[in-house]
């Protein structure tokens, strides 16, 4: 049987979304979309070849909702769809931070609700999205939504209880590999490189550290070993990290951004 698959809110993620669907086979008829501006609804239409719908009309027609807008935003969604959605249909959310209770609070009794934190990667279809299933969700519904963002990315399973740690380490996470890269392009400035190279000669070097943790199979302690010769460059340059606090810096900052996340479920609270 078709599936109708809505995406309310569609901005990059949810674009993002949207096209790796269409590449993994979803037909674009089976697509709706909702966005806050008619001329971004109708670029949709012309991109994608979707169907734009008000946010009623998509509950009241889609077998899966997915909502990927602002999490200050999402108490004024549910309020417009909390009429229209039966209990039967799936709802996804992509929000940071709000649990699947605060959903199924506000929707029919008995919607099955799973919550999903993906990242920015999956712009690249090389996304991470942790999925958790809130109370009323069964297997079939998990599998679905691993379904739908695995045509981005990898999926993961997670208790909802880990959902605000998933947040600080992968959510974020991207953001901290972007920081790093700039710091080191920075360095690479400093000891005489032009920009261009600097950049060219880190981003490869990431994109093949990245490879060889994914496919190795080794811990990153012996990865990092391997590059460590006894007095060489590589420990004096660790030995100025540790002597920097870089180590303690990033837990307190995953620290950080779990605590931001369980701040932004406390918010959603009534």
């Amino acid at each position: 049987m078709t599936q109708k698959v809505a995406v309310l809110g569609t901005g990059k993620i949810g674009e993002a979304l949207l096209s790796g669907m269409i590449r993994a086979g979803w037909a674009p008829a089976d697509l709706l979309v909702t966005a806050r501006r008619r001329d971004r609804a109708d670029e949709l239409r012309t991109r994608y070849g979707v169907t734009p719908v008000s946010n009623q009309d998509a509950a009241k027609s889609a077998d899966t909702l997915i909502l990927t807008v602002k999490p200050q935003d999402m108490g004024t969604l549910l309020d417009e769809l909390a009429p229209h959605v039966p209990a039967d249909r799936l709802v996804i959310s992509g929000a940071a931070g709000i649990p699947t209770s605060y959903f199924e609070e506000r929707l029919t009794p008995g919607t099955p609700v799973v919550r999903v934190m993906t990242n920015t990667p999956a712009l690249v279809d090389e996304a991470m999205s942790v999925i958790s299933a809130g109370s009323h969700a069964t297997a079939d519904h998990l599998a679905h939504a691993e379904e739908i963002f695995g045509a981005v990315g990898k999926t993961l399973r997670v208790p909802e209880s880990q959902q605000d740690a998933c947040t600080a380490l992968s959510g974020s996470g991207p953001a901290y590999f972007f920081y790093l890269v700039e710091a080191m392009t920075d360095a690479g400035i400093l000891l005489g490189l032009p920009r261009d190279k600097a950049h060219d000669l880190i981003v490869q070097s990431a994109i093949g550290a990245a490879t060889m943790l994914r496919d190795s199979g080794e811990h990153p302690v012996k990865l990092r070993e391997n590059v460590t010769s006894p007095a060489g460059t590589t420990i004096n340059a660790i030995r100025e990290l540790e002597n920097h606090g870089v180590r303690a810096a990033l837990i307190a900052a995953l620290e950080a951004a779990r605590d931001r996340s369980r701040e932004l479920a406390s918010g959603t609270k009534d």
